[in-house]
């Protein structure tokens, strides 16, 4: 079956038959086209999956000893923290500083507690209706 597009020249309009050799090329070329959207798709996803796959590999490993010594330190402190109860190693200097502080803004701000978030009330305005 034969199609038949009008081009555009500089004089009369020509007709062009499109024969099956000209469609075979226009469904290569779109096949070309969608094959080069989907191999972009499954680069992209190939990279992220790689990505992926390397942090859960650094994590199956051994880690270095810094990084460690690092996390180490850092679940000591948690154990710490959750056994006092708040900041650790606070001595009776700290809790003397940190009463004298919030004397200080208890003094400032009128009082009330300082460990809990504000609760903050406001009334509806009275608006007077204006006749028109």
């Amino acid at each position: 079956m034969n199609y038949t597009f009008p081009t555009i020249h500089r004089g009369p309009p020509h007709w062009v038959v499109v024969s099956e050799v000209s469609k075979s090329k226009m469904a290569l070329h779109r096949f070309l086209q969608l094959s080069s959207m989907l191999r972009s798709a499954v680069n992209q996803t190939l990279r992220r999956n790689i990505g992926m796959s390397a942090v859960l590999f650094n994590r199956a490993k051994e880690l270095d000893p810094v990084q460690k010594l690092f996390l180490d330190k850092i679940r000591d402190y948690n154990t710490k923290s959750k056994t006092s109860g708040g900041i650790v190693d606070a001595g009776p200097s700290y809790q003397k500083n940190m009463s004298e502080e919030i004397s200080k803004l208890e003094r400032l701000y009128g009082g009330g507690d300082l460990t809990k978030f504000p609760e903050f009330k406001f009334q509806e305005p009275k608006l007077d209706e204006v006749a028109k």
